[in-house]
C-alpha cells in the first residue's frame, strides 16, 4: 500500500531520480544531488527541533510503496517563506489613469513585484510518478494532503496563512511565454537556465534586477498574457488537490513565469479543519465505508495512509492490520483522521 513519511537520507538516490524525470519547469525540486542532501538534511533537522512558533524549519516527505519501497513522489513545506529574505511574486493591480479635462478615466491591469507572502507557511516540493501510479486523484491526494494532516498536528510549527506556487505554463523545450517578455529582458538567460542557476523561485536578487515600476500587462505580448495565472500541464494534478484542500488561486503570480500562486487561511483548509483524533485499534472494517487520510501524530516518525473507514467515525476506530503496521501504531495510540471529500462533515 501506498504511505507517506518524512525523507531520509538514504532516500536520496531514489529522490534524485525523480527530481531529474521532469525538468526544472515541473516541479520545485532542484535537479542536483547536493542540494536534494540537504533539503533532507535541513528535513530531518527541523523534524527533531523542539519548535514553538515557525522559522525556518522545512520539511520533505516521501510517497512510498510498501511492498516495493519504491518511491513515488515527494512534498515538502517550508514553515515561513522569506525567513532570511523577503519572498518575491507579482501581484495583480489594476490602475486608475483619469483626466477630468480630457474626460477620460481607464483602468490598466498591471503587475507589482510585491513581498506580501513573507511570513506564510508554504507547500513546495510537490512530485508525483504519474507515470508509474496512472492519473487518478487518490495517490497525489495521499501525497499533497498527508502534510496538511502533518499541519493539522503540530500547528505550533507553521504560520496561520499557507500558499503555493504551482509551476506555470512552459513548453516540452522549457520555454516559457511570460519569461520570455519579461524576466529574460532583464536577465538574458533562458527560462530553464534561470532556474537551475537560481536553484529556486522567488530569490531576492530576482526582485532587485526586476524593474521596481509596474508592469502594464498590456504592454505584454498575448500569449504572455494568456498564460497568467494558468498551471503547467504537469502541475494539474497538484492544482486540483489545492483546490480540494481549500487553496484558491489569489491576487498573485509567480515571478518566472506566471504561474499561480493559491493561498488559504489555515483554519479553512479541510484536514486542519475536519481532521479529528480517535484511539485506534487493530481490526476488520465493515459495514459501507469512504475514503480517509489516517496519520499517526508523530513528527520524525510520522506515517499518513488512505484506509477505508464507516462515514461517520466513532471515538475509536478499528484499522486493519497492515495499515496499523504501516502507521506504526499499536492499539490505543491516537490517530488523526479526515474524510477525504470532507463537504458536509461537521465542523
Amino acid at each position: 500500500m501506498l504511505f507517506v513519511r518524512p525523507s531520509k537520507l538514504s532516500d536520496l538516490d531514489q529522490i534524485e531520480r525523480m527530481a531529474s524525470s521532469g525538468g526544472p519547469v515541473r516541479h520545485s525540486l532542484p535537479p542536483d544531488r547536493q542540494r536534494l542532501q540537504q533539503r533532507v538534511h535541513d528535513s530531518l533537522n527541523s523534524l527533531r527541533t523542539e519548535v514553538e512558533t515557525p522559522g525556518e524549519e522545512s520539511y520533505l516527505f516521501v510517497l512510498e510503496d510498501s511492498a516495493s519501497g519504491r518511491l513515488c513522489g515527494t512534498a515538502g513545506i517550508m514553515a515561513m517563506a522569506g525567513f532570511s529574505e523577503p519572498f518575491y511574486a507579482f501581484r495583480n493591480e489594476v490602475l486608475v489613469h483619469a483626466s477630468r479635462e480630457l474626460k477620460v478615466n481607464h483602468r490598466v491591469h498591471a503587475l507589482a513585484v510585491s513581498h506580501e507572502l513573507t511570513g506564510r507557511t508554504r507547500l513546495t516540493g510537490f512530485y508525483f510518478d504519474e507515470a508509474a501510479l496512472g492519473s487518478g486523484m487518490l495517490a497525489p491526494q495521499l501525497l499533497s494532503r498527508a502534510r496538511m494532516l502533518f499541519i493539522a498536528q503540530h500547528r505550533e510549527r507553521f504560520s496561520n496563512d499557507i500558499f503555493s506556487v504551482l509551476p506555470g505554463v512552459a513548453d516540452e523545450a522549457g520555454r516559457s511565454p511570460f519569461w520570455e517578455n519579461v524576466g529574460y529582458k532583464f536577465f538574458r538567460r533562458d527560462f530553464t537556465q534561470m532556474e537551475l542557476e537560481s536553484g529556486g523561485r522567488s530569490r531576492t536578487f530576482i526582485a532587485e534586477m526586476m524593474q521596481v515600476d509596474p508592469l502594464y500587462v498590456p504592454l505584454l505580448s498575448e500569449e504572455a498574457q494568456r498564460v497568467m495565472g494558468e498551471p503547467h500541464v504537469g502541475a494539474r494534478l497538484n492544482y486540483q488537490c489545492h483546490l480540494a484542500e481549500g487553496l484558491e488561486p489569489d491576487k498573485f503570480v509567480d515571478l518566472f513565469d506566471a504561474g499561480p500562486v493559491l493561498t488559504a487561511a489555515l483554519d479553512v483548509c479541510q484536514s486542519v479543519r475536519h481532521s479529528r483524533l480517535h484511539t485506534a485499534l487493530r481490526g476488520e472494517v465493515s459495514g459501507p465505508t469512504v475514503p480517509y487520510l489516517v496519520s499517526n501524530t508523530q513528527s520524525d516518525d510520522f506515517r499518513c495512509a488512505l484506509v477505508d473507514l464507516p462515514a461517520r467515525l466513532a471515538p475509536e476506530i478499528l484499522l486493519p492490520q497492515e495499515v496499523a503496521d504501516v502507521l506504526e501504531i499499536a492499539d490505543g495510540d491516537e490517530v488523526r483522521c479526515v474524510p477525504l471529500q470532507a463537504e458536509g462533515v461537521r465542523p
